[in-house]
């Protein structure tokens, strides 16, 4: 029996209106699922952007918005992520606007633990940011994860094996159980976090990072 974990499945929700990717690259075996939302007035989509959809399948699709109501794009968003949200509850869900107005509805679904984040563009989700990390000094490891950790908000992982997961996620799997111990060790001795048994806490806000 394999003691592979499976990855949780991710949703990218892109407000086109607001940021306009030309083409995306997932690591391999990224379970994803992207969402581009065009607003009802952007009648032309970039050749760039269209074959690069194109080439994912039925892990993309457009969602066209018939309306020009103030927010109309936003609330098509929000629908489709609580139909997907409902379908997953353990997903991982990113909205990819410089629309700060999704904090609220962010914050709130946290509370109830569930994984979502808001970027300004797509390249600053974690697992796409540096697929294989293998190629970072740590302290470049060490930045990235911050980096996301800061972004987690009250919703950071709580326990050693939690935190080694997901740091493992963000490098795409690339890591083994030596370099994530290192890694670890690593944010102990920079004042990152503190360890307590099983238990972790972190101190993130006065670092060099």
């Amino acid at each position: 029996m394999s003691n592979t974990k499976k990855m949780r499945n991710n949703y990218i929700f892109i407000d086109f209106e607001n940021v306009q990717p030309t083409s995306f690259e997932f690591p391999e075996d990224y379970p994803f699922k992207v969402i581009v939302f065009i607003g009802a007035n952007q009648t032309k989509i970039p050749i760039e952007l269209a074959t690069s959809m194109q080439s994912l399948g039925d892990k993309a699709e457009y969602v066209v918005i018939s309306g020009n109501g103030k927010n109309a794009l936003d609330f098509h968003i929000t629908f489709y992520l609580g139909k997907l949200y409902e379908k997953d509850p353990k997903g991982y869900f990113h909205i990819i606007t410089k629309d700060t107005g999704f904090d609220v509805l962010i914050k709130h679904l946290r509370e109830k633990k569930t994984l979502i984040n808001r970027y300004d563009e797509i390249s600053e989700i974690p697992a796409l940011k540096q697929s294989n990390c293998e190629t970072l000094s740590i302290d470049e490891k060490i930045k990235l994860i911050v980096d996301y950790l800061i972004k987690r908000g009250n919703a950071k992982p709580r326990k050693v094996e939690t935190l080694s997961n997901t740091i493992n996620s963000i490098c795409a799997r690339s890591l083994n159980s030596n370099q994530l111990d290192a890694i670890i060790k690593a944010m102990v001795k920079e004042k990152l976090i503190v360890i307590d048994g099983a238990k972790i806490t972190y101190t993130l806000k006065d670092n060099k990072y």
